[in-house]
């Protein structure tokens, strides 16, 4: 990893997510999406990435945080996105998660309000905010299409302009929204996200 591309907060805590045990059977899931970022590295083509749920709320917003910034921090160029089949909100529990885990955020007011995100000094924050997944600040080809929730994976069998289609099912956190194990939760699939990105953009050559 590049040194001192994050803030010192979020280093360390991909420190930490290094070290977290990746499971074979999540590694094969992992790896198409490995082989397409490595055949664009390999061909200089522009690498887009958009993580695609249901409501674009929390897993696909996280999904694009942690890609976006660890991808940085390994010194290969992407850019990613996210839209979901419904738009909705950024949630609040999913937000909450991204703060602890040292990312720099600032919220608009309102019903689906932007949310600048922060990972470093030297890059541009992201704009989050739910979204369709063809949205017009989205991609709308030569992009993977990621989908992070197995109902948007079945429900939305085809999606315009991706040249790749890879599944990478994430469970939700949202089934413990307003139990005392809500930031736990929160916690536990942000970790697995970050971690697994690392895993990904670690295997980049």
């Amino acid at each position: 990893m590049q040194k001192g591309l994050l803030y010192p907060s979020l280093r360390e805590k991909l420190a930490t997510l290094e070290n977290l045990e990746i499971p074979e059977d999540r590694k094969k899931i992992l790896q198409p999406l490995i082989d397409y970022i490595q055949e664009k590295k390999e061909n200089s083509e522009p690498v887009l990435l958009n993580f695609i749920c249901t409501h674009n709320s929390r897993r696909s917003q996280l999904a694009q945080v942690w890609s976006q910034a660890i991808s940085a921090e390994f010194g290969i160029e992407t850019k990613c996105y996210s839209g979901g089949t419904e738009q909705t909100a950024f949630f609040e529990n999913a937000i909450a998660a991204l703060k602890r885990a040292g990312f720099s955020l600032e919220a608009e007011e309102g019903r689906n309000p932007k949310i600048k995100v922060s990972f470093s000094e030297n890059k541009e924050a992201l704009t989050c905010y739910s979204k369709l997944y063809d949205a017009p600040e989205n991609p709308s080809k030569n992009f993977a299409a990621v989908m992070t929730c197995s109902h948007a994976d079945e429900n939305c069998p085809f999606i315009s302009g991706a040249e790749a289609r890879i599944a990478l099912d994430y469970q939700d956190p949202k089934e413990f929204d307003d139990t005392p194990l809500v930031s736990k939760k929160y916690d536990e699939r942000s970790n697995q996200i970050a971690s697994e990105m690392i895993y990904v953009f670690k295997n980049i050559l």
